[in-house]
């Protein structure tokens, strides 16, 4: 359901919680759409943080308590940026409050969490909203508005690397580097974006081999992994991941029959142009002119998502990004897990199972 009773041009109310990649949302997300949502509270159990975001953006109301906000009539839309580990716990609770859920990745820990979330939206008043921001941008835009017109034809490879740079002093914070609070590395952490990417312009796997490792940090998790996929197009995929490139970039390249696409290298903002877009000859560019011809731009990242989730609330087009896309996303972090442990090749869907359905931190060996 995506109406609460208000006009369609209602300011909705916005509580931020976690004041971390929080601070983003207001940024990117919050003030360039002013004239749509207002954020009203902020919650944070840094209260230094509290007090810095707090004043940099004059938000009066400031918490350490999240449930006093799921009780606030006042508030349409609780924005989930917390730690991984509780997001699945507040995610129900705010749906279960009645509210419009924003919910940073990873949504929770598990395919079986990912269900439990499903469930509870049956039920709910509210929606929830993942969050994938690097869909939106002018290059990859354009490249899903060609895909979709049917110019690029058939599929047939694509190489989807996520090549970042992780030092020690980044899991100087607590919750990262751990099973226990963020479920997962690089595949659930950094390189998810890419894979969500990938698999909104190609579609879904259909079988997945996969390989983990520990080899940049001291820490719990995997910051390098490798996986090949055969997509349900019958393309193949690879995907390379690590967190130890000296020189950061994020990029895809996408083989088709009519259509080769790359994206910007921009590590956190490959959606952006420039994308190059090779056209098989004349006539198939042609065909890219004339399906572009009326291209208005396209905010990259936060931007945008949050202003189609409010034309969304307002009856004005399809929720941008759904827990199917979520669930998508981290079935398959699960399989390159499930694969890495077996050393076999994983068919999907992945389901109850699965020995990583309940949980992808235990092992399988």
């Amino acid at each position: 359901m995506a109406a609460t009773g208000k006009s369609e041009m209602s300011i909705r109310t916005v509580a931020i919680v976690g004041c971390g990649i929080g601070r983003s949302h207001i940024v990117e997300g919050y003030l360039p759409h002013a004239d749509k949502f207002k954020v009203v509270a902020i919650c944070d159990l840094n209260g230094e943080r509290l007090a810095a975001v707090g004043d940099e953006f004059g938000i009066e109301r400031r918490t350490t308590s999240f449930a006093e906000l799921l009780a606030d009539d006042t508030i349409d839309i609780i924005d989930i940026c917390t730690p991984p580990g509780v997001h699945l716990e507040q995610v129900v609770a705010a749906l279960a409050a009645g509210k419009h859920v924003v919910c940073e990745k990873p949504l929770t820990g598990s395919l079986a969490a990912v269900d439990t979330i499903m469930a509870a939206e049956k039920t709910a008043k509210g929606v929830l909203m993942p969050i994938f921001q690097y869909r939106y941008g002018d290059g990859i835009q354009k490249a899903k508005r060609i895909i979709d017109a049917g110019i690029a034809g058939k599929a047939y490879t694509a190489s989807v690397e996520t090549f970042w740079l992780r030092k020690p002093e980044y899991y100087a914070v607590p919750w990262r580097g751990k099973w226990a609070t963020e479920l997962g590395g690089v595949l659930v952490t950094h390189a998810l974006h890419l894979h969500d990417m990938m698999m909104h312009l190609m579609g879904p796997a259909a079988r997945v081999f996969g390989r983990v490792a520990t080899r940049v940090n001291d820490i719990e998790v995997e910051d390098c992994a490798s996986a090949s996929l055969l997509m349900e197009s019958g393309a193949f995929v690879s995907l390379s991941c690590t967190l130890g490139s000296q020189e950061q970039l994020s990029r895809l390249r996408l083989h088709f029959e009519n259509v080769t696409f790359e994206s910007s290298h921009e590590p956190y903002t490959p959606g952006k142009d420039p994308w190059k877009i090779i056209a098989a000859n004349d006539d198939v560019r042609g065909q890219i002119d004339r399906v572009i011809a009326d291209w208005q731009p396209v905010a990259p990242r936060f931007t945008t998502q949050m202003g189609q989730f409010h034309a969304f609330l307002s009856g004005q087009g399809p929720l941008p990004v759904t827990t199917v896309d979520a669930r998508r996303a981290l079935e398959l972090v699960t399989a390159i897990y499930q694969s890495s442990d077996s050393g076999a090749e994983v068919p999907l869907p992945v389901g109850p199972d699965s020995p990583k359905y309940a949980d992808w931190r235990a092992r399988t060996k």
